[in-house]
Formats: structure tokens, C-alpha cells, sequence
């Protein structure tokens, strides 16, 4: 097996990167731009396996491949990050510095930079001037899940590559393959993930997500009948899944998804929460097209005030109030 069949899905992208190394014609810089969860790293990893592979393929067994694997080769360098954001002295020590330095035991140097969105302006401009002159045998491979914050002149020097929703049937067979998980709990995870295999195995493997996923249906069943005073007691309760929160924002999106469903389609085969199909049904009848498509935003919304660092109580209590207004019954 080559370093790509470690990769689930996304067979576009692989079949690029093993005609780029067949034929040649590598590209110094990439960008591999997906959600959390979504492979990026993995398959990151992989292309890097296979370039300084002595085979080019990632066989696994040579020496290049086994210092890959253990996290030693020299001549694949990962850029962390201690901060939230990368700054300019983690760029300039990990790859300026460094960049024209030749490869010790292989034809590529290559560097891996994850949340490549999380670079501040300087980081990005001292990035940007390798880029425009890179050796020959530099290789950089940037992740990110949100590609708009990074500079249009970094994008127009990467080549980019999107990686989309992996097929259910893909999922399910590689958790079968990789859990103990139930066949019940295999298939929720499969389709609650919406194609991305990292998400559906958190769900499989953490148990807190399903008191977290209880919590947030009682939320939401019950959402439209709630007394304002009662969204105080619901919000001391979720401080107890402070660090699932981005979990139940997930489960939240998946509700107002099945009741747009739902409410186009009036069938439940395309739903996720089948089994509350009662109670999505009970809720469609009360509110709009519009007021879903708002309580979708209010959630994205939420998502980025979390990660502004935003008050955990005041960006819940605002989502929630929005939920309530444009579910209430009249």
C-alpha cells in the first residue's frame, strides 16, 4: 500500500498529487483548504510521504518513509504554533531561516504549516516573500479552513485544492473498521458528520458527546414553549459541555438542516434525526423559510464569537433567544 491509501476519500486531489510526482511536476506551494476535521493533515502527510519516499510512493517500509512515520525526517518540517495566531518570528525561525538550507537526505525539503489562517499580516508578508523565490526543491503545503483570511497574493502563488465531503458508505466501513463502536451508533455518526471522517469519529469516540447531544434535543425540542427566565437555567447547564460547545453548535446545525428538509421536500428520508421526525414536524409548522435561514446564521454567528473569545454566556443566550423567537408558537 502507498502513503495515499491511508487517505479516506478525496480521490481528485490524490490523483493529482501522484501525477504531479509521476510526471515531475511538483508545484512549490499548496493549499489544502477544508473543514475541521475534513483529512487535511492526513493527506498532507501522505503527499510529503510520498515525495521523499526513495521510491516515490510511499512505501512504507524504506528508511525515508519509516523517519516519516516516526515524526524524524529531517527533511519534513511541520511549523507550530504556541498562540492562537502564528507571528512572524515563528515563520522567519521555521522556514526563511531554514529554506535555503538543502535537503539532508532526499530531493524535497518540504513544510507543513497547519492553520495557515491563523498567520497575522507580518507572518503572511514574511511568508510571502518565500514564496516568490523559492528553491527548487522547497515544497510548501498550507492548511486552513478558512482561505479568505489569507493574503490574495499568498492564493495566487498555491496551487489549491478543496477537499470535500467524503461518501457515507466510505465512512461507516473505515469506522467498522477502526472502532468497536455499534452498528447503530456507526451509522448516526456517519450521517451526523455530513461526509467529514474526523467529526464522525469524535462522535464514535467521545463520551460526552452523547450527554452533550441529550442536552441540546431537550434544547431544541422544547425550544419554542421555554419561558425567557428558563434560557438562564438551560445556559448554567451547558456550561458544564464548555469544551463540546462547538459539538452542540454542530448538533444545533443539524436540526435546522433536517427541519429545511423537512419542510421542502415534507419527506423523511433525507433527515438526519430521524427518529424526532414528531418533533421536527410539529416545529415546521411554525416558522418560515427565512426564519430558519436566520436561526442558521445566528449559529455561524455564534461560532465566530466563541472563537473571538466572546462572553460563553452572552453568545449562547443571544443564539437561544433567536432560536425561541423564530419558533415560537403564535
Amino acid at each position: 500500500m502507498n502513503s495515499f491509501g491511508t487517505v479516506i476519500g478525496h480521490e481528485k486531489i490524490i490523483a493529482h498529487f501522484e501525477e504531479a510526482i509521476k510526471m515531475g511536476k511538483v508545484s512549490h506551494a499548496y493549499l489544502l483548504s477544508g473543514e475541521d476535521g475534513s483529512g487535511k493533515m492526513t493527506l498532507a502527510k501522505a503527499f510529503a510521504k510520498a515525495l521523499l519516499c526513495e521510491h516515490q510512493t510511499g512505501c512504507g517500509e524504506c528508511t525515508a518513509c519509516r523517519q516519516v512515520d516516526s515524526g524524524n525526517h529531517p527533511d519534513l518540517i511541520y511549523i507550530t504554533h504556541e498562540k492562537y495566531e502564528i507571528r512572524v518570528d515563528e515563520i522567519r525561525k521555521g522556514i526563511n531561516d531554514t529554506i535555503n538550507i538543502k535537503p539532508y537526505s532526499s530531493n524535497y525539503k518540504i513544510y507543513i504549516i497547519d492553520d495557515a489562517d491563523r498567520m497575522n499580516q507580518g507572518a503572511q508578508n514574511a511568508l510571502l516573500k518565500t514564496l516568490e523565490e523559492p528553491p527548487a526543491y522547497a515544497v510548501i503545503i498550507l492548511l486552513t479552513n478558512n482561505k479568505d483570511r489569507l493574503l490574495d497574493t499568498i492564493l495566487s502563488r498555491c496551487v489549491t485544492m478543496t477537499l470535500g465531503s467524503v461518501r457515507e458508505e466510505k465512512i461507516v466501513q473505515y469506522l467498522k473498521d477502526h472502532t468497536e463502536a455499534k452498528d447503530e451508533d456507526i451509522k448516526f455518526a456517519a450521517s451526523f458528520s455530513l461526509g467529514n471522517i474526523g467529526k464522525a469519529m469524535h462522535v464514535v469516540n467521545t463520551p460526552e458527546f452523547k450527554e452533550m447531544f441529550q442536552e441540546a434535543m431537550n434544547i431544541l425540542i422544547h425550544i419554542k414553549t421555554i419561558e425567557v427566565y428558563e434560557i438562564i437555567a438551560y445556559l448554567k447547564d451547558l456550561k458544564a459541555y464548555k469544551d463540546e460547545i462547538y459539538d452542540f453548535l454542530d448538533v444545533l446545525t443539524v436540526w435546522y438542516r433536517d427541519m429545511l428538509m423537512l419542510k421542502t421536500t415534507g419527506s423523511l428520508n433525507h433527515l438526519i434525526y430521524k427518529d424526532k421526525y414528531r418533533q421536527l414536524k410539529e416545529q415546521e409548522i411554525y416558522i418560515s423559510f427565512e426564519g430558519i435561514s436566520h436561526i442558521l446564521d445566528e449559529i455561524k454567528k455564534a461560532r465566530r464569537r466563541l472563537a473571538a473569545n466572546v462572553n460563553f454566556e452572552v453568545a449562547l443566550e443571544m443564539l437561544l433567544l433567536t432560536m425561541k423567537e423564530n419558533g415560537k408558537v403564535w
